[in-house]
């Protein structure tokens, strides 16, 4: 049958789809106005800069080793480590532990400004003539008193008199300590006077040198008084200050 629809007719269907229309796109409006709306992702916060790795100061080519013995000493070592600090050099020092346990607070003094402190034994013993034992007690008391100012053990071990044998390396070996002795010696103790203190340094003296001087042990005035002028002589050929650890 065939329905053919009056133009009255026509116009009331299309108002009904306008309608239809405008309703179903108000629905989804009034849903999308309703929906809570999604929070905001927050971004991560920014990584905090990598510290920077501490820079060390480069080691001098062309140094020498001061070091300093049979301290320490009440009235000397000060003198010599204000000298030190004045030149901005750094020394070690070879400690007698009858000296250090009499002024603990010399030896922890010398390693807080940076300064090695190293075993010279108790009392000075020359340690050729030392039985197993005693040697083991001159080293081990020294360490201990040592140990108990700086918190460490020295490695190193400056045998007194320079008295060097085939016993006293294989025990200073067995207590895990290396032998240091010296390459220039100034002679100090003898007081040949602050000229001929200087002059035998510098006469000597070549890049890798272990001076030896002295800090204890006697009047070491004179050797207070070269300090300054080898230093000074030191520093004018270029030469930097290493220290010992073993």
């Amino acid at each position: 049958m065939d329905v053919r629809l009056t133009r009255a007719g026509n116009r009331m269907i299309g108002l009904a789809m306008m309608m239809l229309v405008s309703a179903v796109i108000g629905s989804v409006v009034v849903a999308a106005a309703k929906s809570p709306a999604k929070p905001a992702t927050p971004e991560p916060p920014a990584a905090a800069p990598a510290a920077a790795a501490p820079t060390k100061t480069p080691l001098p080519t062309k140094y020498v080793v001061l070091t300093f013995d049979d301290g320490p000493d009440v009235e000397y070592t000060p003198k010599v480590l204000e000298i030190l600090a004045k030149y901005d050099a750094k020394a070690t020092f070879f400690e007698v532990g009858q000296n250090v346990q009499k002024h603990p607070e010399l030896t922890k003094r010398i390693h807080d400004a940076g300064h090695s402190v190293e075993n010279h034994t108790w009392t000075h013993a020359d340690l050729r003539k030392l039985s197993a034992t005693a040697f083991r007690q001159q080293v081990m008391s020294t360490d201990q008193a040592i140990r108990a100012q700086i918190g460490s053990t020295p490695g190193c071990l400056r045998p007194p008199y320079g008295g060097v044998s085939a016993a006293v390396r294989q025990r200073a070996k067995a207590l895990g300590k290396d032998l240091v002795v010296w390459t220039v010696d100034s002679r100090d103790w003898t007081k040949p006077g602050t000229t001929a203190i200087v002059q035998r340094v510098m006469k000597n003296v070549h890049s890798g040198s272990v001076i030896l001087m002295h800090d204890g042990g006697g009047n070491r005035s004179q050797t207070v008084a070269a300090l300054p002028t080898i230093l000074k002589s030191l520093k004018a050929q270029r030469y930097g200050f290493r220290t010992l650890t073993c």
